[in-house]
């Protein structure tokens, strides 16, 4: 395949890529810190439900990717419209408003239940969070179209980078007593950070835009069967990765000994490193058999979650899932992208959405069962209320371990999926991606 002609050379690639990295930090920000803040969350809600508190807890915590989702979905579409440039500017400033008003809920709640201002603010950030991905995967496509898979690994490479920074940010102000309101604050000074940077920056159309491809044959991919098929999978891609990283502060502290934070920063440090290399792994595998070996090992990982109960156990299944989960995001959007490019900003952000969505779904699910299980543990409800000290702290970390071992069974379930396409692809002579060259897809 020959290197596709560079459209975009008056365009400043690497302060569009920056800008990129760091927009996409500001959110593993907050995504770190609101993973070690569910038990802050869960003790506010506490007087409000104790029964249910913890899935109240994951509702507000899930909403963030309701707002992410459904951003994607409007955006994506509206992009070529609206511009790169104006919808990044805008992310920043929900990221703003939305973490103002879950800080300061109690004083501008008017009489509304607390619960629903802090859930409005955390629906704020995830439409921060969505238009941030509605930008940078079709910007980073569109700047290089011939290295997608690799440039979008070492982009989303940032995403476990933001969560190294605002998990350590986070522990740190544990450490010295600071309360869940001021660890949710640090996300205002990147936020604030690069939406000064967008000033005076020029963005370049979209890849589509620029090979002169019409909207209608943009829509016109939605029915491709491989992207239905891609689409679905990654439902639960993102679910095996992002919904049990928002679940480490509530679940796994008790179960292995040590703040569940700590071994989301440990798995991020490894995301963070082998982002780096995908597009090694991807040539040597093809994205889709890169995808396969990522379900094995995550299904595995969440397995060995579920009944980790030290900080060694815990460590060594934290290593196995993030190894797993690490290639996931990135390789599903490069993929879509690849097969599809005619379908620009549009099928990737669908993507996108199909991932957030997931997560909004199974969050609260994990949520539940946790509730459920606790309740049945300790022999019912009232039995439960009574529970205090050590006995309640072995009911609770039962719960936790049973919400991984079921949430194990996604990334399963795609193993025969990527394995069916894999071998689709080996029998048509090998995976081959596919670029726009002049208005026209080609191999």
């Amino acid at each position: 395949m020959s290197p596709t002609p560079d459209r975009h050379a008056e365009y400043n690639k690497p302060r569009l890529f920056f800008l990129s990295v760091i927009a996409l930090a500001t959110a593993g920000i907050g995504f770190s810190i609101r993973g070690d803040i569910g038990g802050g969350l869960r003790e506010l809600f506490d007087p409000i439900d104790r029964l249910h508190s913890a899935e109240m807890a994951a509702i507000v915590l899930g909403i963030v990717f309701m707002g992410h989702a459904v951003t994607i979905a409007i955006g994506s579409p509206l992009l070529d419209f609206l511009g790169m440039g104006r919808l990044l500017g805008l992310s920043s400033l929900c990221f703003i408003a939305g973490t103002l008003i879950a800080l300061f809920g109690d004083q501008i709640h008017a009489g509304l239940p607390i619960f629903w201002v802090v859930w409005t603010g955390m629906l704020l950030i995830g439409v921060g969070q969505g238009l941030v991905e509605t930008v940078i995967n079709p910007l980073a496509a569109t700047l290089y179209p011939d290295d997608k898979t690799h440039k979008l690994n070492v982009l989303h490479a940032w995403w476990p980078g933001g969560i190294i920074i605002g998990g350590l940010i986070s522990l740190a102000l544990g450490y010295v007593g600071a309360g869940w309101q001021i660890k949710m604050s640090v996300v205002l000074l990147p936020a604030i950070i690069y939406g000064a940077l967008i000033l005076g920056t020029k963005f370049p159309p979209t890849e589509r835009v620029a090979a002169g491809i019409p909207a209608r044959q943009m829509f016109k991919e939605l029915g491709r069967p491989m992207f239905i098929v891609l689409w679905l999978s990654m439902f639960l891609t993102a679910a095996s990765e992002l919904a049990p990283g928002q679940w480490v502060d509530i679940a796994l502290t008790r179960t292995v000994g040590m703040k569940g934070i700590i071994l989301l920063i440990y798995v991020s440090g490894l995301m963070f490193v082998m982002r780096h290399f995908a597009g090694t792994f991807a040539h040597k595998l093809s994205p889709i058999g890169l995808l396969w070996c990522s379900c094995l090992l995550a299904s595995v990982g969440l397995l060995l979650l579920s009944v980790a109960n030290s900080p060694i156990t815990g460590l060594l299944a934290a290593t196995v899932w993030g190894v797993g989960v690490c290639y996931m995001w990135p390789t599903m959007l490069a993929s879509a992208s690849e097969r599809f490019p005619r379908g620009g900003a549009l099928l990737i952000g669908l993507m996108g959405t199909a991932g957030t969505l997931s997560i909004k779904f199974v969050l609260p699910w994990m949520g539940g069962i946790f509730d459920m299980t606790k309740i049945k543990v300790a022999g019912g409800e009232t039995a439960f209320k009574a529970l205090t000290g050590d006995k309640l702290n072995e009911v609770l970390g039962i719960a936790a371990q049973t919400s991984f071992r079921v949430v194990a069974v996604l990334p399963a379930i795609l193993l025969a999926v990527f394995g069916a396409i894999w071998l689709y692809d080996k029998s048509r002579g090998g995976y081959k991606a596919e670029t726009i060259v002049f208005g026209s897809a080609k191999s």
